[in-house]
Parts: C-alpha cells; sequence; structure tokens
C-alpha cells in the first residue's frame, strides 16, 4: 500500500464565500496534484484502495450485507472526510480479478465508493459486469463526474457538496438530469447553513419529489437531534440517516 502523506488543501478563505456565490453552473477542475496517482496507472487495471465486506451503513439499503470496492484517489477534499487514506493508498488490480474477488463473497449487493471511482474509466465495464452476473450494485459518487455513462442498472447514490464542505462550487446539477427515479441524493450537513442551502437546493430542484433524499449530519459539527428538528420543521419529504457502521465499529475502524 502507498503510504504518501495526505494533504487536505482547503483553499484559504472559503468559510467567507455567501451562498448566493454557489450557483448550478460553477464546476472547477481539480488541482493536479489530487488526481497525479491517475496518471502512471496501468490502462485497464483500477487503483484500489480497499474490497471488504460489511454491512451497509448508509442509503436505503442500510442494513444489508455488502461487498464494498473503495476506489483510490478523489479530486475533492471536503473538510470533513472521514476517509482520507482514500486519497493516496492502493494497488492496482487488474479488472478481471478484481470482478472475480468480488464474485467470491457471493453477495447479492456490491457498492463502488471511493475516493471518486468515475475517475476511473475501467469502473464502467466492471459495474456493468457486476449487473450481468445478478449483482444489485449501487455507485456512490461525490457529484462532481459525470454520470451519464453509468450503466442504468446501476443504483446511483451521489452527493451534492453543501458550501461547509469547501467543495460546493465543483457540484455537477447536470447530472439531476441523468439520474433515475430509483437513484438517491445525498447532502452531508456540517452547519445551519449547510441546512438552509439544501432545503433551497431540494425546492428549487424539487428533489424530494424525484428522487429518495438522504441528509447525513457531520459528526461534532450537528448534533443529530439537532438535524432531526430542522428536517421536521422544514415539512421536506426527506430521510435523515445514520453511518450506522460508526455506532456498530466506531469512527475510526476501517475496513467495516
Amino acid at each position: 500500500m502507498l503510504a504518501t502523506k495526505v494533504s487536505r488543501d482547503v483553499p484559504a478563505g472559503r468559510e467567507s464565500l455567501k451562498l448566493a456565490l454557489y450557483d448550478d453552473l460553477m464546476v472547477i477542475p481539480y488541482p493536479k496534484q489530487r488526481i497525479a496517482l491517475l496518471e502512471t496507472k496501468t490502462p485497464g487495471r483500477l487503483l484500489i484502495h480497499e474490497i471488504y465486506r460489511s454491512l451497509q451503513g448508509e442509503s436505503t439499503y442500510a442494513g444489508l450485507p455488502c461487498v464494498f470496492v473503495r476506489t483510490t484517489v478523489c479530486g475533492q477534499r471536503c473538510v470533513w472526510c472521514d476517509t482520507p487514506h482514500a486519497f493516496v493508498e492502493g494497488e492496482e488490480i487488474a479488472a478481471d480479478e478484481l470482478l472475480s474477488h468480488v464474485l467470491a463473497y457471493n453477495c447479492p449487493l456490491v457498492e463502488l465508493t471511493g475516493g471518486e471511482p468515475l475517475l476511473q474509466t475501467e469502473v464502467h465495464p466492471l459495474m456493468t459486469a457486476l449487473a450481468d452476473a445478478g449483482k444489485t450494485v449501487l455507485l456512490e459518487t461525490g457529484g462532481a463526474e459525470d454520470i451519464a455513462q453509468v450503466d442504468r442498472r446501476v443504483h446511483i447514490i451521489m452527493d451534492l457538496k453543501c458550501p461547509d464542505s469547501g467543495e460546493c462550487e465543483r457540484n455537477r446539477f447536470e447530472n439531476l438530469e441523468h439520474l433515475k427515479s430509483k437513484d438517491e441524493i445525498k447532502f452531508v450537513i456540517a452547519s445551519r447553513r449547510d441546512f438552509d442551502w439544501t432545503v433551497e437546493t431540494i425546492r428549487k430542484h424539487k428533489l424530494d419529489q424525484r428522487h429518495s433524499v438522504l441528509l447525513s449530519a457531520v459528526h461534532d459539527s450537528v448534533a443529530l437531534v439537532e438535524l432531526a428538528d430542522w428536517i421536521l420543521a422544514s415539512r421536506l419529504d426527506v430521510r435523515m440517516q445514520l453511518q450506522m457502521h460508526k455506532f456498530i465499529w466506531g469512527a475510526k475502524s476501517r475496513g467495516v
């Protein structure tokens, strides 16, 4: 496994940005150093951080046994990210070998997560092969990559990054037109400002009428009871979710 030190490299002054600055068209490129590892990756192979079987801790599939395939490298640097080790730690594996590894678990539910899976084009044939094998395939993606080419059988769980994530300007809102009714949209809430932005975004795009919408609280930033009260007061048809695996195995545990 790679052992390079991770830098969050959050731009200075981001906290002073106002909600009005966040527009649907604000998608900016990543700093090159964030995705540099992929420039030397062998074509046809995937850079994988870890593969493991656990209980799904989030989404409408929470509580089900699931095989997780976590890819290495992410172009975003959310200030509350709980998997920064996936930015740079990983090993290459051939696509067919990875498929065989996942199928060997004999688990009906498989999730590709990261990192950011869609930064590696090889994930597309992998997801198709898993769906062909009869698996229910979940894709967790950060919302900045184009989802148009994702196999329509895949269940997409897409983030829309809130202002206090530090990555709000990379939201690719045109992805909303490619989501299916069964797909899910996730907001991670770090403050009241984030919640207000979430409510505005949900109402503007009628997201709660089109998809399952998931709201999570950032640990140590927003109390669960606080988020619950905000959701109830908003009268939006959304789902509050907990990261179940963190309650079972602890917030710092890996491979769960």
